[in-house]
């Protein structure tokens, strides 16, 4: 109320100024434009001055608004085609859901552009294309999705080495995996998925160097990493003894490279049941018996595996009667231990003590119907001449490998 009262006495007070300065005779102005001359009253003038000052503010106002709606347009139409790109994407990633992957690859692509991220679009047809087996597409619209967005290359180079992957195109892979790996050289994921390419590849002494950076980071449990280790390095011991072999001439064969193999093994895998087994199990294979033993006899002193002393009773020591004493010390421990009686059968047959070797046997199949144990007895029996009792156990054998029930038979 008292804003209103003011106007009022303002706009009274210049009304008055005014109706009072109308009395007086001011002049003139007079103005001249090249061969015009304009002459009026300073009233009037004063008019027609204020007219032109509150028509050119007036006019620019205008103006303002009118490009100001312009704006106004322009970001709605961009509005507008953010929301449809929007949706669009939502449509895409449903239909590569839903398993429809030409509509998700074409509502992907067609929306990259206006979408609030590009790169999301990109992968996702990618991944569609890469389905419909269309590996020029999936390289394209990765490189569009690395142009898409600065600082992304690590997240294209990680899908395009998985889609390498699922469509089997290791040596693409390997070689995807290793630019990225030099990029970061600790990143958790690019270490798994070249260690999923280094098996599928075979590629075991590659492997084999990459595992300490993959127990260091944790990257895998306990027993998995140990089962892969385990893995890694028989084949390793493998390839090792095929290597003796190639090396080997027709007087000697050379251990070498199985022997340096041996020394490079982790600790926790030269004391290891299973590595041991298959280390001893190639030195006997390649020739070296003895050492094979002797490798043997020092494990089975201090940690016992049924594996283990199945193999020593296979090898073929120095001092096979020595051997043979040694293993049935170990008996006094073990009395009802089948797999030491087998091998202790074998070792009797080895020192050529044929009764020996059949009570060895017969007490270890009392202990367990094994087939192996059941093939030794049988052919001890048949070289002894007891051939009606090596047929006997020979039926036995095939009527447990077959699963034949127990029914009864006619008597002989």
């Amino acid at each position: 109320m008292i804003r209103i009262l003011l106007i009022i006495l303002i706009a009274l007070a210049l009304g008055t100024a005014l109706a009072m300065g109308l009395q007086y005779d001011l002049g003139y102005i007079r103005i001249s434009l090249g061969n015009y001359l304009v002459e009026t009253n300073f009233w009037i003038g004063l008019a027609l001055l204020v007219l032109l000052v509150v028509g050119s503010v007036m006019a620019l106002n205008l103006f303002r608004r009118l490009r100001h709606g312009t704006g106004m347009v322009a970001g709605w139409i961009a509005r507008s085609s953010e929301r449809r790109a929007r949706r669009r994407t939502t449509q895409g990633l449903l239909a590569l859901a839903e398993g429809n992957w030409p509509r998700a690859r074409k509502l992907l692509t067609s929306s990259a552009e206006h979408a609030d991220t590009p790169l999301i679009n990109y992968l996702a047809a990618a991944q569609a294309s890469f389905e419909t087996g269309d590996h020029e597409a999936v390289d394209e619209l990765l490189r569009k999705a690395f142009e898409s967005t600065p600082g992304s290359d690590m997240a294209v180079g990680i899908t395009q080495a998985q889609l390498q992957l699922a469509g089997n195109r290791l040596e693409q892979a390997l070689a995807t995996l290793l630019r990225l790996r030099k990029q970061a050289p600790h990143h958790p994921f690019v270490l798994k998925l070249l260690k999923n390419t280094y098996v599928r590849l075979e590629d075991w002494r590659e492997l084999s160097r990459l595992l300490p950076e993959i127990r260091k980071r944790n990257l895998m449990e306990g027993e998995e990493l140990a089962e892969l280790e385990r893995l890694v390095w028989h084949n390793l011991l493998q390839n090792a003894a095929e290597e003796c072999r190639r090396q080997s001439d027709d007087h000697s064969v050379s251990l070498e490279p199985l022997t340096r193999l041996w020394d490079e093994l982790p600790g926790f895998l030269r004391r290891d049941e299973h590595t041991i087994r298959e280390y001893a199990r190639l030195l006997a294979r390649l020739g070296d018996e003895a050492q094979a033993e002797t490798l043997l006899r020092k494990v089975l002193r201090n940690h016992w595996g049924d594996d283990l002393i199945n193999l020593y009773g296979r090898v073929k020591g120095q001092k096979p009667d020595e051997q043979l004493l040694i293993a049935e010390q170990w008996l006094k421990d073990r009395p009802n231990n089948p797999e030491l009686l087998l091998a202790l059968g074998r070792l009797s047959l080895r020192n050529e003590l044929w009764g020996k070797a059949r009570e060895y046997f017969e007490t270890s199949l009392r202990l367990r119907r094994s087939r192996e144990t059941m093939a030794e007895l049988g052919r001890l029996n048949a070289h002894m001449g007891e051939r009606e009792n090596s047929v006997k156990l020979l039926m036995q054998g095939l009527a447990r490998d077959s699963g034949l029930p127990d029914l009864p038979m006619p008597k002989a």
